[in-house]
């Protein structure tokens, strides 16, 4: 009888401290809005993996919308977010056009946003979360310096016109490839940083200009499809193609010599930190208005860590 009283106290006392331990997760009864700028992109992918991995270990209820690229979806989306009560907002603008009225709707509604990856210069959240792309595709441009020995024409296709990282990366490629003297012959921009406009507008380029042997693309997906591009077109001189991010099949691409170089973000991690922003603003507690985080220059000669175990 003592022993059957003990097993049942033992088992009171588990259950006790199971529901201290769930009572004690800061995330507990606590939903997370997470409005997407376009989840067929693995760079954003693998952010919200980030958020709703960390969400669910720290109790967080997770509400994903994906605007497919689109402002106004987006902005339907987060007035939507915003009238389910969510408790805070991890917001990924889908482009630079009405990229404020998110931060403007949840803040008259006491909610607060995390921006990660783009932000929004008018109109700022709490924090803002993001690559250090100038550092980074710097550092690409300087390689491909190395590589061509300062001679060639380079041609940029970019990312979505005015967003964050396509201004940030135009700068730094430009930078990193005028430090050998090399400058950018040819300048086209895409809507959805995607593999198929790459590829097009790679064609393109190529057809006007058959001597271009350096295609720099803003995001892996745009450099994947010119490098497509450089495949079918036969060229008899090298095309140096390099891409941005890191995301899983362009890593994969650089091992196997279809993309020369790219920069590896650390995307699970900055879906991480988002989170941590939220329970941080959600106790009271100060985050920094900025919060950087590097990306690595991925070559084949590194490229497996990063296949291993993506940052």
């Amino acid at each position: 009888m003592f022993e059957l009283r003990r097993i049942a106290l033992a088992a009171l006392a588990g259950l006790a401290l199971s529901g201290a331990a769930q009572a004690q997760a800061p995330g507990q009864g606590k939903t997370i809005g997470l409005a997407v700028a376009n989840l067929q992109a693995d760079f954003f992918n693998m952010i919200k993996q980030g958020v709703e991995a960390h969400g669910k270990e720290q109790g967080y209820k997770v509400v994903t919308v994906d605007a497919k690229g689109d402002a106004t979806t987006q902005v339907n989306q987060i007035q939507d977010l915003i009238a389910r009560k969510i408790d805070a907002l991890i917001y990924i603008p889908a482009g630079a056009t009405a990229a404020a009225v998110p931060v403007r709707a949840a803040r008259a509604a006491n909610i607060p946003v995390i921006n990660v990856d783009r932000n929004v210069p008018t109109n700022p959240g709490d924090t803002f979360i993001y690559g250090q792309s100038v550092a980074a595709t710097t550092e690409l441009g300087k390689w491909i310096c190395e590589q061509t020995k300062g001679t060639g024409k380079a041609v940029m296709i970019h990312g979505q016109r005015g967003t964050t990282p396509e201004v940030e990366r135009t700068k730094g490629f430009t930078e990193g490839l005028a430090s050998c003297g090399i400058k950018v012959s040819q300048h086209q921009w895409t809507e959805r940083w995607s593999a198929d406009e790459g590829n097009r507008i790679a064609q393109d380029m190529l057809q006007r200009d058959p001597s271009i042997n350096i295609i720099v693309g803003q995001a892996d997906g745009i450099a994947m499809g010119a490098a497509q591009a450089v495949k079918l077109a036969k060229l008899p001189q090298r095309v140096w193609v390099v891409g941005f991010d890191g995301d899983p099949g362009a890593l994969v691409a650089v091992k196997n010599g279809t993309l020369d170089a790219t920069a590896t973000q650390q995307t699970w991690t900055m879906g991480k930190m988002a989170v941590e922003a939220v329970t941080a603003i959600l106790a009271g507690k100060p985050v920094p208005k900025d919060q950087p985080t590097d990306a690595k220059l991925t070559l084949k000669s590194n490229v497996d860590q990063f296949i291993k175990q993506h940052p």
